[in-house]
């Protein structure tokens, strides 16, 4: 039986392009699926088990229990798909009879409010916020008081006894939580499950933090806008209140109480973000949700908070999560950080998910590499030779593809740019200050993974932690190039495997690697997601700093390390061309 990495590229011909964001971020899924699919779509275990017939992928037994799990949660999604299609029928009518019942309670409450001359007070509040409406102007942090909170829980009190309570999510499969050592196959085996859910389950999705981070910043943007945001008045008060036949001091008060009900909304951004998480926007139908989450971790306090929030959301409606860490879930937080709501989490997320382990020691990505001729991709120590066939690999490479190099700039997101000093026809160069010398994250990363199938990198240095910002920077834009499969050519200062020298002078700082540099209303949504934690305004945006300790850092380089060992090896390479979405593009 050959030889071959059971994380990366199988065989050329099984790659697949499975998604991309609705913000323009690609996925690139491995496709791990025999030469000829069968009529009915086969399971985990099934696909497996093919492929360690056929000599591309070597049996392991913890491989094959973690198989047998996905495969047994495989077995009940079709049938809960069903439950979900019946669920959301039910919820949307609910909610439509809700909304119905609601309008009416408000309209018989503002008419009787007439009736009983009351309007006097309300009447000077409504014309001073319906004057903020016609103007256009920033809508101010008003204090409704105790009276428009009182009016507000009786109205659902009376709701609830009207319309009934909320149908009731049907119970979901567990999910799986799956952690191990770097290399042992997590990645692979849920690429394998997710590419099999493919035609069963509507509402899927695959995320890499780095990407599920940009993600929720955008759908936090994307919500605010809506609902929070400057709007003329047409726009700001419901349509359904503006051609009511009534007074036009009802219509305030009635505008008045929806404003309200915004503001209430605003607080509690996390839950609305996650109802349009996971959900396909260009689908009809409503059904069952699953969520492939790679590599989840806690790199610092907004992340804990967004991501208990928008995960516990996700849960407790349906969601099926699958998650992959080197780490077991209650050794996500090393260093503590807002304990009470991290344990909350992991509580629910240990009730609604199997946590397995990889007991595997091997890196499987080394294997492959040892098995396979020598790549000249990574080129060290930074000689005069080295430099040379730097050089002269770009001139070769930049050849092959044809085109004039230029300069280029690449949209990141919300108007943020990142400029190319050199490219062209899907190459590009970079020197390693360019890219992790500068504040620039994981949107930037990921703008130029996603454009440039072939990148080179020179002067790569030996990383400590005297520049450790650097370091961190490094590590996230390795991430992206190997999750869009980009091919990488380099010249270091070191091996791979003496890259990263962590020391015993303190953990590594993560400054940049996942900011958020968006719109000026970046730092007040982070703040109320912080606030929704109950978090002081000591830990604001601006003062939050990655607190990852030492040991977490180590894991990190391994991970990198690893892959950019796979990164050499003849099948990911051949993989280049199927999988990078430069190439789809072009078809």
């Amino acid at each position: 039986m050959p030889n071959v990495s059971q994380i990366s590229t199988v065989l050329r011909l099984a790659f697949s392009c499975k998604r991309r964001l609705s913000n323009g971020l690609h996925f690139v899924a491995r496709s791990y699926s025999t030469s000829d699919p069968p009529k009915q779509p086969s399971g985990p275990l099934t696909n497996y088990s093919k492929l360690v017939e056929q000599g591309r992928l070597q049996h392991d037994p913890y491989q094959e229990k973690v198989v047998s799990a996905f495969e047994n949660l495989f077995g009940r999604l079709e049938h809960f798909e069903n439950q979900m299609e019946d669920y959301h029928v039910r919820l949307a009518e609910w909610e439509k009879k809700r909304e119905e019942e609601r309008r009416k309670l408000m309209v018989e409450e503002a008419e009787k409010k007439e009736d009983d001359g009351m309007w006097a007070s309300v009447n000077k509040q409504g014309q001073k916020l319906l004057g903020r409406w016609v103007l256009g102007r920033r809508q101010m942090n008003v204090e409704p008081g105790v009276g428009k909170w009182v009016s507000y829980l009786n109205r659902e009190r009376k709701l609830d006894s009207i319309v009934g309570s909320r149908p009731a999510v049907p119970p979901a499969p567990k999910g799986l939580y799956i952690y191990g050592n770097v290399g042992c196959g997590k990645t692979m085996l849920m690429d394998m499950f997710y590419g099999a859910t493919d035609g069963i389950i509507r509402h899927r999705q695959r995320f890499h933090f780095h990407e599920a981070m940009l993600k929720i910043n955008e759908q936090m943007h994307k919500y605010w806008k809506e609902n929070g945001a400057e709007k003329p008045m047409q726009y700001s008060i419901s349509s359904w209140i503006m051609n009511l036949p009534v007074d036009e001091k009802v219509k305030e008060w009635l505008a008045g109480e929806e404003f309200y009900k915004q503001q209430l909304q605003m607080k509690h951004i996390l839950p609305a973000v996650a109802d349009k998480f996971l959900v396909d926007q260009q689908s009809s139908k409503k059904g069952a949700s699953i969520l492939c989450f790679d590599e989840i971790q806690t790199v610092d306090v907004f992340a804990i908070v967004a991501l208990s929030g928008i995960m516990s959301r996700l849960l407790t409606t349906g969601t099926v999560l699958v998650a992959t860490s080197n780490r077991a879930p209650r050794e996500l937080n090393q260093d503590g950080m807002q304990k009470e709501i991290f344990d909350k989490f992991i509580s629910k997320l240990e009730k609604h998910c199997e946590i397995i382990s990889i007991g595997s020691e091997v890196d499987y990505r080394r294997v492959a590499a040892k098995n396979s001729a020598e790549n000249v991709h990574y080129l060290w120590p930074l000689n005069d030779a080295v430099l040379e066939e730097f050089e002269k690999m770009w001139r070769q490479v930049t050849d092959q593809y044809g085109g004039e190099i230029t300069s280029a700039t690449l949209p990141v997101m919300f108007g943020r740019t990142v400029e190319v000093p050199e490219s062209c026809s899907g190459v590009a160069r970079f020197t390693f200050e360019y890219l992790c010398g500068r504040p620039v994250g994981a949107a930037d990363y990921i703008a130029v993974a996603k454009n440039y199938h072939t990148i080179f990198i020179s002067d790569i240095p030996a990383m400590s932690m005297e520049i450790r910002d650097k370091a961190r920077r490094f590590i996230t834009l390795v991430d992206e190039l190997y999750n869009h499969h980009c091919c990488l050519v380099s010249s270091a200062e070191t091996a791979i495997d003496e890259l990263f020298q962590g020391t015993a002078e303190g953990t590594l700082f993560d400054l940049e690697s996942f900011q958020f540099e968006t719109e000026t209303e970046d730092s007040r949504l982070r703040r109320d997601v912080l606030a929704e934690g109950s978090i002081s305004a000591a830990g604001s945006p601006s003062s939050i700093v990655s607190m990852l300790s030492g040991e977490e850092e180590m894991f990190a380089f391994a991970r990198a390390a690893s892959r950019l060992i796979e990164m050499q090896t003849p099948l990911y390479l051949e993989g280049v061309r199927f999988l990078h979405p430069y190439f789809h593009q072009q078809k």
